[in-house]
């Protein structure tokens, strides 16, 4: 697939035109976003895929705005989620059931946490499934304990991120002041003897049609998750699971115990049971869909 024909990123000091650019691609109609997956799967039709691409344009941009406080060129994170939007439109397969924004948000953040990763490893992040865990999810975690201020974070809080993340408390206090510095960066400015920092380019995080549609998607994703893991219960663990916790208007324990001729004790057990086995079965699916993605990313080149 050709990217010649998609709008490019060349600086930061271009962002303001490239998201107007991008904005002019509409959104696709799902009855036109399947026929045209159709025609490039079945023929190879390049327009088709383009129409694709660009009409998601502006998902990689919301995306890869989510990656700008490591200090990278908003430009690259954007290129680098465009190339892994073109993956997903190769490996894109309309008769699953989703929609392409959902099966491609998993290939833009794989290739942005590719590139992100990579160019982290040139100050020695760490390339150890705790160091990628902890690069990724510290400032997350930062701020669910209330950790805003500059500076080293609170040994008290480091100590506890370390415990969740299954680090060493020295390890965050490392890679926090690893990424605080980083963040230094957004203030610089977009050119010399200016007066506009790299940050007041960045987009805002007011709601959008994109934002939106990935809401949207989840929502479809979320659905279709729940009835696969449904079929993983019993005929009475279904049962009690739609009439106690799917229900708009939940059933008694008591009421659902009559019908089976148990306590409604025995009612709650199943019910807790079920429920876990739901949560799991859900969990590993979605954890599978994400791994799946992840894990092919690097092996697939543009034709």
């Amino acid at each position: 697939m050709s990217i010649s024909r998609v709008p490019v990123l060349a600086s930061e000091s271009g962002l303001s035109a490239y998201m107007a650019a991008i904005k002019k691609f509409p959104l696709l109609e799902p009855e036109e976003e399947y026929m045209l997956a159709h025609r490039f799967a079945d023929h190879g039709d390049t327009e088709a895929a383009h129409k694709l691409v660009t009409s998601h344009l502006r998902l990689v941009a919301k995306i890869a705005m989510g990656f700008r406080f490591y200090g990278l060129p908003v430009s690259d994170l954007i290129s680098e989620g465009n190339i892994g939007l073109m993956r997903a439109v190769k490996k894109f397969e309309p008769e699953r059931g989703f929609r392409l924004a959902t099966y491609a948000m998993w290939w833009i953040k794989a290739a942005i946490n590719e590139y992100v990763l990579n160019s982290w490893s040139l100050v020695k992040i760490g390339t150890v499934a705790a160091q990628k865990k902890l690069f990724f999810n510290l400032r997350k975690l930062k701020a669910k304990l209330g950790v805003y201020e500059e500076g080293d974070i609170p040994m008290e809080a480091a100590k506890t991120i370390a415990k969740r993340l299954d680090v060493t408390t020295k390890e965050v206090i490392d890679m926090n002041r690893r990424l605080s510095r980083s963040d230094a960066s957004l203030n610089q400015m977009v050119v010399e003897d200016g007066d506009t920092e790299r940050q007041d380019l960045l987009v805002d995080d007011k709601p959008s049609q994109e934002s939106a549609l990935i809401e949207k998607q989840d929502r479809v994703l979320g659905a279709s998750l729940l009835h696969q893991a449904l079929t993983t219960l019993t005929d009475r663990e279904r049962r009690i699971i739609e009439e106690r916790r799917l229900a708009e208007n939940p059933r008694t324990l008591e009421a659902i115990g009559a019908d089976y001729g148990i306590s409604r004790e025995r009612v709650r057990q199943i019910e807790n049971q079920a429920f876990a086995k739901l949560q799991k079965s859900m969990v590993s699916a979605s954890n599978a869909l994400e791994s799946a993605a992840s894990r092919a990313m690097p092996r697939l080149a543009l034709a």
